[in-house]
C-alpha cells in the first residue's frame, strides 16, 4: 500500500510540475498552444517509451465504449484551463481549486458508483480543501 501511496504522491508532484511548466510556456505563446505543444511533445514521448518496452498496441480500441475517448478532449481542455489559469491566479490557487474539483466529482463519483468508503470523511475533506481556499483568499484583502 505504501508504494501505491507513493506513487500517487508523484503522480501529484508531477501534475503541479507539468501545470508550473505549461503555464510558463502559456507566458510565452498562449494557452491553446501551449496545450498543443504539450499533446504533441507527449505523443511523440508516449510513442518512444511503448515503442521501447511494449504495449503500445495491446489491446482492442473497437471493444471500449464511444465515450472511454473523450479522455483526450477533456485532458486538451484540462490543460489548456490550468495553463491559462496559472498566469491569472498562481499556481496554488490553481492547484487547490483543481483538487476541489477532483474531489467533489470523486465524491460524486464514488456515491453513483456505490464505493466503499466513508462518506462523512469524504465531505468533511472537501470541506477543508474549500475552507483553506475561503482562508487562502482572505489573507490577500
Amino acid at each position: 500500500m505504501i508504494f501505491f501511496a507513493a506513487l500517487a504522491i508523484l503522480a501529484g508532484v508531477l501534475v503541479s510540475l507539468s501545470r508550473q511548466i505549461n503555464g510558463r510556456l502559456a507566458l510565452s505563446t498562449s494557452a491553446m498552444e501551449s496545450s498543443f505543444w504539450n499533446h504533441l511533445v507527449g505523443l511523440v514521448f508516449i510513442t518512444c517509451v511503448a515503442l521501447a518496452v511494449g504495449g503500445l498496441f495491446a489491446g482492442d480500441p473497437a471493444e471500449a465504449p464511444w465515450w472511454a475517448f473523450l479522455g483526450g478532449p477533456v485532458g486538451v481542455v484540462f490543460i489548456a484551463a490550468g495553463s491559462w489559469l496559472i498566469a491569472r491566479i498562481g499556481a496554488a490557487q490553481t492547484a487547490l481549486l483543481i483538487i476541489a474539483g477532483q474531489m467533489i466529482s470523486g465524491v460524486l463519483l464514488d456515491i453513483v458508483m456505490g464505493a466503499p468508503g466513508n462518506l462523512w470523511a469524504r465531505t468533511l475533506g472537501v470541506g477543508l480543501i474549500l475552507a483553506g481556499m475561503w482562508v487562502a483568499q482572505g489573507r490577500k484583502r
